[in-house]
């Protein structure tokens, strides 16, 4: 309680099931041939893994990577369960107490912060576009 443990710990265990989809579908589209081709020359199971997939594997890891990230980033629920302290509440959490149920709202405050938390994930998205069109291009279906 009270700590970003509970939200980022599970992120790098692998309980969103569309990413672990996203990537087994991604690794199911590599030619089997290639890896046929490393145990031919010797490699192991670890090493065609790190040698041959990993490498083919990151246009699907920067998708992965930022869709993560922006899930994250507007998740409102998990944050909810698990910080009181309102010191540490996440950018969706923090806008909901802008809103006051008797009907006197801070709409202008509001509204201003939702500018400035749409920012980080438009950085994201600008930095990570080349990556993200890639990804998605190369992990849909053939």
């Amino acid at each position: 309680m009270n700590t970003f443990y509970p939200l980022i710990v599970p992120k790098f265990l692998a309980v969103d099931a569309f990413f672990v989809f996203l990537m087994v579908q991604f690794i199911r589209g590599i030619p089997r041939e290639l890896d046929d081709a490393a145990a031919v020359d010797g490699c192991g199971a670890f090493g065609i893994f790190w040698r041959i997939i990993f490498p083919l594997m990151r246009p699907a890891l920067a998708v992965t990577a930022v869709f993560t990230f922006i899930w994250s980033w507007n998740d409102f629920f998990t944050p909810l369960l698990y910080l009181t302290d309102q010191q540490l509440y996440t950018a969706p959490v923090a806008l909901n107490s802008f809103l006051d149920s008797t009907g006197e709202s801070d709409w202008g405050g509001m509204f201003a912060m939702s500018i400035l938390s749409l920012a980080p994930i438009f950085l994201v998205f600008v930095v990570a576009q080349r990556h993200l069109v890639q990804g998605i291009a190369t992990t849909g279906l053939k």
